[in-house]
């Protein structure tokens, strides 16, 4: 069974996540594994597997700790440098990092919240999940974890070891050693981990000016759903303008940024599409959506933590001039990965295509430039993150006592409305001259 997941389970599914999640493709192991292996010449086959097998036997007999020189543990040591030196994104998942994958397809978990990627034998912070321990804490995207639990984070432990050391039982302490690049500070937290339930669409509201504001965290099963009652209630409550804020978003999986994207294109245009190493392996997806299209401007904010299936709605909803861009440059997340299931609970994620934009552009290792480009500070995106992370705090005076400063305006929320109250001219405009006539 083949399905497809963009940080596995459904129709269409192709994961984006940067750190943990973004497109992926369950297939049956037997014969989706052996097409893998058919891809090699059976000459060069024959030949490679031999030269390891000689290199594994002559370990097995001469090195020091035997039990470390185990076939099977040299096995699983060989497919983890195999796969895991083609890109960041591909990886070998044993059996308990693989149930783990599978979890974060749920949305629920027991750990503290944050989004991990490893780049250059470093676990990167992408973002923090908002309302959890990590966001809490103050944890900033950028932020390198450097130890768990007393513990060095070295480059065998970048990966999902990293986040199996995270996660744990909910109330159960965790320490985790930071280093942040922006300020050149070492950081010491110990956290107590939470059941962790992702919910995808946050903070809908109605801003001034018939303004609607949704705030999208991930994207997962569940996604394309809650933001469709997410819009029927805004547009019920009189929007006529929306804000879709992408920040800090670090994907999941690409059918739900289809739906997401879905609203607002007529059934059967192109919203994304993939590509592998043949030309025949390029996949459409397009809109499927009954009805007329959402016509109401739209502004879409992202910044460095937007990332993959985020990116997918960014790309599409820009490229067909259907919203405007706000904020930063985002991730550049924009590879596919397929995972095969292999025996004894394992799986193996793999990098098999690069999805592109309406209008063929590839946003990986690129990401998406706004049109409106508005740069926070690091402290200033700490402390925004800080506060958004706590909205039920509402009381300035309680705000700063829990924080320590006051809160600070969200100029990229700001230059969103501007951007949208000046296309609300622009129409009232178009419509008086009409009238005029």
């Amino acid at each position: 069974m083949r399905m497809h997941t963009v940080a596995g389970m459904f129709k269409r599914i192709l994961t984006l996540t940067a750190c943990v999640v973004l497109g992926v493709a369950l297939a049956v192991a037997g014969r989706r594994v052996a097409a893998a292996w058919n891809l090699f010449p059976p000459r060069d086959l024959t030949k490679s597997s031999a030269y390891v097998r000689e290199v594994m036997q002559l370990v097995n007999e001469n090195y020091v700790d035997e039990k470390a020189a185990a076939y099977d543990q040299l096995a699983k040591n060989a497919i983890h440098g195999m796969v895991e030196s083609l890109d960041p994104h591909s990886e070998f998942l044993e059996a308990k990092d693989n149930k783990e994958f599978e979890e974060d397809l749920t949305g629920e978990f027991g750990g503290i919240g944050i989004e991990v990627e490893s780049r250059n034998g470093r676990a990167i912070i992408i973002a923090s999940i908002a309302n959890t321990p990590g966001a809490r804490a103050g944890i900033q995207r950028g932020d390198v974890i450097v130890s768990i639990d007393g513990k060095p984070v070295n480059n065998a432990a970048v990966g999902n070891s990293v986040v199996s050391q995270l996660r744990g039982k909910p109330k159960t302490r965790v320490a985790v050693g930071l280093f942040r690049p922006a300020t050149h500070a070492n950081l010491n937290l110990t956290l107590v981990r939470e059941v962790i339930k992702i919910e995808s669409v946050r903070d809908v509201r109605v801003l001034a000016d018939g303004v609607g504001y949704v705030q999208l965290t991930e994207f997962s099963e569940h996604t394309g759903e809650q933001f469709g009652r997410a819009l029927d209630q805004l547009l019920g409550q009189g929007a006529t303008s929306l804000v879709l804020d992408l920040r800090n978003n670090p994907g999941g999986l690409l059918d739900a940024a289809v739906e997401v994207a879905e609203p607002f294109f007529k059934k059967g245009e192109l919203i994304v599409y993939t590509q592998g190493r043949k030309p025949g392996d390029r996949e459409d997806l397009r809109a499927e959506r009954d009805g007329a299209p959402l016509d109401l401007p739209v502004a879409v904010l992202i910044n460095a933590g937007s990332a993959s299936a985020a990116e997918v709605v960014t790309g599409a909803l820009k490229d067909t001039g259907r919203a405007v861009v706000v904020g930063e440059r985002s991730f550049g997340k924009g590879s596919v990965q397929s995972v095969f299931t292999l025996k004894n609970g394992e799986g193996l994620r793999l990098t098999t295509a690069r999805y592109y934009t309406p209008n063929g552009v590839s946003i990986h290792e690129k990401g998406i430039t706004p049109q409106v480009e508005v740069i926070m500070t690091p402290d200033e995106d700490d402390k925004l993150s800080r506060q958004n992370a706590r909205s039920d705090l509402t009381d300035p005076v309680e705000f700063k006592d829990r924080f320590g400063f006051d809160p600070i305006e969200d100029r990229q929320l700001a230059a969103a409305l501007d951007v949208l109250k000046g296309v609300r001219l622009l129409g009232e405009r178009a419509a008086v001259r009409i009238t005029a006539r």
